[in-house]
């Protein structure tokens, strides 16, 4: 994005995707209001952001509005519920008429949905893990590929915090669920290839593909959590 042609841009969900992306935008000199449902995790955001930050669920119309949509450039529906995602970028084109719309899709199965229902863009973090991984995994691999293509297969993030029973643990030490692969340790907004020596830190995010069925099990290694 180029800073001579600075945009309106819309993002709604704080999530790690909606606030990165924000950050971003910022920084590219674009006019940017990030919308988050949660006020707690507004808030959050507002001592992170700044005043481009708005509490208010981005579904309805009234904060749509207050949002003032009708001059957006751009709206991108980044929150973890598919069809809040849908209904916000539907409601930004057809009520408020602006001109692109991006979302992401947490289920790959519903891009082609989306796409027929006039949403501009999709992205779908599963589909690019999954293009990634049938170029370089090799067929040996203990996950099947074709699993992530029919939803079998679940892409994983996990926050790690200090109270974390992982931190300071290398990957290779950790008891995790049968046939989890790691994919990727996110560390200060970078994305690393991890080894059985990765050691994990506080404030790290582990990215892993795993069985839909042991997702909360994969989950509770890194929280400490029982089930």
């Amino acid at each position: 994005m180029s800073r001579a042609n600075p945009m309106y841009v819309i993002v709604v969900g704080g999530g790690k995707v909606g606030y990165h992306l924000t950050k971003t935008l910022i920084t590219e000199g674009h006019e940017v209001l990030l919308i988050e449902k949660d006020r707690k995790s507004a808030e959050y955001l507002t001592d992170q952001l700044g005043e481009v930050v708005m509490a208010g669920d981005g579904c309805e119309v009234r904060i749509m509005e207050e949002a003032g949509m009708r001059r957006a450039n751009v709206v991108v529906a980044v929150t973890g519920d598919d069809e809040d995602n849908l209904v916000i970028c539907q409601m930004a084109k057809r009520q408020f008429g602006v001109p692109r719309t991006l979302s992401r899709v947490n289920d790959p199965n519903n891009e082609a949905l989306f796409l027929e229902l006039g949403i501009d863009q999709t992205i779908s973090s599963t589909r690019v893990i999954f293009n990634l991984l049938e170029q370089q995994i090799e067929s040996s691999q203990v996950i099947p590929l074709a699993a992530l293509k029919k939803g079998e297969i679940e892409v994983v993030e996990a926050d790690i915090t200090v109270n974390s029973p992982v931190v300071g643990k290398k990957i290779g030490q950790l008891d995790l669920p049968p046939n989890t692969l790691i994919i990727s340790v996110i560390r200060d907004d970078h994305a690393t290839l991890p080894h059985a020596d990765t050691k994990l830190r506080d404030g790290d995010s582990v990215i892993a593909l795993i069985k839909a069925e042991r997702e909360r099990e994969l989950r509770s290694v890194f929280t400490g959590e029982q089930l």
